[in-house]
This record gives structure tokens, C-alpha cells and sequence, in this order.
């Protein structure tokens, strides 16, 4: 049966009328919209609390800091007794809620983690900000990574798997397309943007195991799972990836269910404006149909930001438990988000809808809830009841308490780095390295520019050879004694063309004519660097032939 949350009171008359959240409704999704400032985050903690207490566990990033107050019991002050006071009703019973903490850089909780592979190739382009060409290079990445059997994990996979792609490009090339040496630029420069962000410790393992989230106490009361986002929020896409990332995961990992009474967990969006933001159209496609989808595995998603406008049309049609705090009409677009956030509820005839959304107070809001028959409710102007936690942070100890007796103590602190992509693409290196050097010296295949330059003297003590051998054979050849007792040697070849210019019987020496008195010009210049480069072609090409 249908449990109904109190979250707000409506005035009519001077008589408090409830405003109920049906948990058999709750995973029709919804959104808390309003103006910095409006009792936003009051809403979201009163909500979250009222989840919990039905045993329903609840994940909520915590952008500025405030909601760790859930851990503790909340208590009277003058403001919350007034506002009693004010709805006519006995207030909250006062008490904590069960919560865990998460952190993606492991300082205000227990620390989070995905792999690469698990990302996947789309929200990786999304965080890296990467454009089409780009995102192919990426998607060619892991094809080629699975095809080989490597395994993503971390950054570092992801590195040594485009420098891989980049050094054969021509070899994958036939069967996969081209790689653009640009492309595996830009993308190397994005990894590296996001590890100077802190991104690195968000990649790698232990993985977030989402049972782990999916936990009550022992008293039946679901746990509240808290993200410390005040840093990860100063890497917007990194935090948008991240969110949306949870939610694919909850949607693959959870089972159809269908309707149920309750959700079996709830996942609240802060900042909502940062997932659409310059969002590429398959990516809107993608959280469209997990919003759409995700309904019937008993998963409820609640937006928070401070306009509806930034939520799309197509996702907003999914959200049918709606609370909007104020909006401020200073500028013609205001005007506009106010007008447009006013025709998306059900007429109330004796409200104004969008005049009175400029002028609620803090902790007063315009609400619409499904009602009995799954049907948006009339709008309904009402204040938020005071949450039974605490309002507002807690200190740095207490925090500290909280994560050392949590359920999952110990298990996500220590990072495991086994073998990889990573491992495996520097250990090939590794190995040719190591068989060339392995290799005798006569195996070695040396530069064409050795040749001519060198005496044999110099090039057996460079090698450790003998001299006289053939590096680029492999096999030794005559010595010079014996080459000249053989004939048909270099210096026969030029005597025969030259009239025993370059050596001969000195007896046999004539006047020189006027052919050999050129060659002998030409000769001389050899000792400049184009001469010694001509020379080198002629005897590279000569030997090659032996």
C-alpha cells in the first residue's frame, strides 16, 4: 500500500493541509526547482529523510557542504518553532539518519571508483569535451583494446592504449579506418586536463559495487548515501559524468520490478543545469531513455536546479512530482522561465500561478504531486516542514567517526592495480627492446651513412667486430690483401674506367689527358661535405651490388 510523505502544508483558511509524496508514485521521478537562496536544499534533505524513513535508500550529492547534517538529530531553534507555530502541526520527531559517505578523491568519505571500460567510450568524449572526429578515435580505441585483450582500467591504460594506436595507426588503418594523429592529440591533452583535476582517482579499482548503496540499518531505515561534491563541482563535467554514469549503472545492474510500493532507491541530481550543459544530442538521447526506462526498476530521479528551463522538454515531460520554489522576474528571461515554469503545472483557479511564483518567501514553494491515481495534482502554494535532522554541516571529526564505523569501512581505501592494458603494452616494448639488444653485432643493421666515412679500424672498435664486416650481410668479406690478389676490386673498377687514376704501376704513369685531368678535379673536391656524400652513394651503391 501507498505510504504518503509529508513534505509541505498548505494554508487554506488558517487550516494546515497536508502535502503528501506517494511512495507508490515516487519513481515517476520529479525535479525541485527555484532561485539560489529559496530553501532548495532544506526540500531535498526533508525529502531524502522522509525516503529513509520508509526504508527506501536514498543518494544525494552534497555541493556545498550542508547535508551532512543528516547524521545528527536536529533540534528546536526560534526559526523552526515559528514555522510550527505557523502550519499549526506538533513538529518532527527529532532524529539522525543513517549515512554513509562517498567521496571521489577519498578525504570526506569513502572513496569511488570506475574503470574506463565501465565509462565507456560516449561519457568519456562527454568529459573530455572531445568533438566527433575525436569521439571516433575514442571509440576505435576500445574496439581495438577488446579485440586485443586489453583491459581499460585506469588513465594510464588509456594512455599507453592511443600512444599504441598512434604508433601502428598504419597498421589498423585497413581494418578499422584512419586514426588521426590530431585526434589522439586532443585526446591526450583532455586526459591530462582531467589529471590535473583530480580525475586520476576516480579511475581504477575497487569499483563501486552498487549493492553497497542499495542498504537499511538495523532498524529497517533506508541508508542515506552522501557524495562530497564541494570539490568535485569545481570539475563540472568530471561531476555530470560522474551522476550520469550512476545512473546507467543502476539501470543496467537493477532487474525489472515494474510498479512497486515504494521506490528501491532514490537519486537526487544537484546542479542539474551541469548534465545538459552543451550536452551532444546522443547524449541527450541516452539520459532521456534511462530517465524514461529506469521508472520500472524501482528507481525514482529527483532534479534539483534553480530553473526548469534547464531541464530539456523531453526529460522534463518525465517529472511528475514537481516542487518550485521561488524565481526572481528581474529581466526579460526570468520573465519568461517564470511564465514557462508556471504553464507546466496542473491550474489551481484560486491562484495565480505565475505571480505567485515570484512571490514566495524562503521555505515556500509550488507543489504538485501525483495523486491516488497516478494523475499531476493541482498546484498547491505551501511551506516545507522542518526536516527531523540537522540543518546544516557537521564537523570534520564527527565526519571522520561516521566513515570509520560505516558499513563498507576499509573495503574501497586501498586502489588495486592489476594487470592491465597498461602492463601489457610496456612489457611489449619492453621485450623488443630486449631481444634486439640480444642480437650479435653482425646482425645489427647499420646506416648508410657509416659507409665511406669510417675506416675499418673505427668501425670494428665501435661494434666489437672484426673489421672487414658486412654489417647489413651478416657475412665477413675478403681482406683488403686479398681483394686486391682476387681483382675485380673497387680500385680496379675505377683504373679500368680512369686509365689507373686511382692506383697501377707508378712506371706505367703517362701524362694525364684532359678527361682524367677533370676527374682528378672532381676528385679533390671530395673532401668538401657534398663530395663525401656523393662518394657514399657511389660506394653505398657498389657494395649493396656485391
Amino acid at each position: 500500500m501507498s505510504k504518503p510523505l509529508l513534505i509541505a502544508k498548505s494554508l487554506i483558511n488558517n487550516v494546515g493541509l497536508d502535502l503528501n509524496l506517494l511512495s507508490a508514485w515516487a519513481n515517476r521521478h520529479g525535479c525541485i526547482t527555484g532561485a539560489t537562496g529559496t530553501g532548495k536544499t532544506v526540500t531535498l534533505q526533508v525529502m531524502a529523510q522522509a525516503f529513509s524513513d520508509i526504508g527506501v535508500p536514498v543518494f544525494m550529492a552534497d555541493v556545498k557542504g550542508d547535508l551532512s547534517g543528516m547524521a545528527h538529530a536536529g533540534q528546536l531553534s526560534p526559526k523552526i518553532r515559528q514555522r510550527i507555530e505557523q502550519l499549526g502541526f506538533e513538529g518532527p520527531h527529532w532524529q539522525a539518519c543513517p549515512v554513509t559517505f562517498w567521496d571521489v578523491f577519498g578525504k570526506q568519505g569513502h572513496p569511488v571508483r570506475a574503470t574506463i571500460s565501465d565509462l565507456g567510450p560516449l561519457l568519456l568524449s562527454r568529459m573530455l569535451n572531445l568533438n566527433e572526429t575525436q569521439s571516433g578515435v575514442m571509440q576505435l580505441a576500445f574496439k581495438i583494446a577488446d579485440d586485443n585483450g586489453l583491459l581499460l582500467l585506469d588513465t594510464k591504460d588509456l594512455r599507453a592504449m592511443l600512444q599504441y594506436l598512434g604508433d601502428n595507426a598504419t597498421t589498423f588503418q585497413t581494418e578499422y579506418g584512419n586514426i588521426s594523429a590530431a585526434s589522439i592529440g586532443a585526446i591526450q591533452r583532455g586526459l591530462l586536463a582531467i589529471s590535473e583535476q583530480g580525475g586520476d582517482a576516480f579511475f581504477g579499482e575497487p569499483m563501486l559495487n552498487l549493492d553497497d548503496m542499495l542498504q537499511t540499518d538495523a532498524t529497517g531505515r533506508g541508508i542515506v548515501n552522501i557524495l562530497a561534491a564541494d570539490q568535485l563541482l569545481q570539475s563540472p563535467r568530471l561531476y555530470s559524468t560522474f551522476l550520469l554514469w550512476m545512473l546507467s549503472e543502476l539501470y543496467e545492474h537493477l532487474p525489472e520490478v515494474g510498479d512497486l510500493e515504494q521506490p528501491k532507491i532514490v537519486f537526487f541530481f544537484d546542479e542539474a543545469h551541469l548534465l545538459f550543459d552543451e550536452a551532444p544530442r546522443i547524449l541527450l538521447q541516452k539520459i532521456e531513455q534511462v530517465v524514461r526506462l529506469i521508472r520500472s526498476k524501482g528507481v525514482g530521479v529527483y532534479f534539483v536546479t534553480q530553473n526548469p528551463l534547464d531541464i530539456p522538454d523531453t526529460v522534463l515531460g518525465q517529472l511528475g512530482n514537481r516542487v518550485q520554489h521561488a524565481l526572481r522576474a528581474y529581466t526579460p528571461r526570468d520573465q519568461k522561465a517564470v511564465q514557462a515554469a508556471a504553464e507546466t503545472f496542473r491550474p489551481n483557479p484560486d491562484l495565480d500561478t505565475a505571480q505567485v511564483i515570484s512571490e514566495l518567501g524562503v521555505g515556500e514553494a509550488l507543489i504538485s504531486f501525483l495523486d491516488n491515481e497516478g494523475r499531476p495534482g493541482i498546484v498547491q502554494r505551501g511551506f516545507i516542514v522542518p526536516p527531523a535532522s540537522q540543518i546544516g554541516a557537521i564537523s570534520l571529526e564527527e565526519r571522520q567517526k561516521i566513515i570509520a564505523s560505516s558499513i563498507v569501512a576499509g573495503v574501497y581505501e586501498k586502489a588495486v592495480d592489476r594487470e592491465s592494458a597498461y602492463e601489457k603494452l610496456t612489457g611489449r616494448v619492453a621485450a623488443s627492446a630486449a631481444h634486439v639488444s640480444s642480437l650479435p653485432a653482425s646482425h645489427v643493421d647499420r646506416p648508410d651513412s657509416d659507409w665511406g666515412n669510417s675506416s675499418g679500424a673505427n668501425t670494428a672498435s665501435r661494434n666489437g667486430s672484426p673489421a672487414g664486416a658486412d654489417y647489413r650481410l651478416g657475412q665477413a668479406q675478403p681482406e683488403p690483401a686479398a681483394a686486391a690478389a682476387q681483382g675485380g676490386g673497387i680500385s680496379d673498377t675505377f683504373n679500368d674506367m680512369f686509365g689507373n687514376l686511382f692506383g697501377g704501376d707508378k712506371s706505367a704513369r703517362r701524362k694525364d689527358n684532359v678527361a682524367e685531368t677533370m676527374v682528378k678535379s672532381a676528385v679533390r673536391t671530395i673532401g668538401s661535405q657534398v663530395g663525401r656524400e656523393i662518394l657514399r652513394g657511389v660506394l653505398g651503391s657498389i657494395l649493396k651490388k656485391r
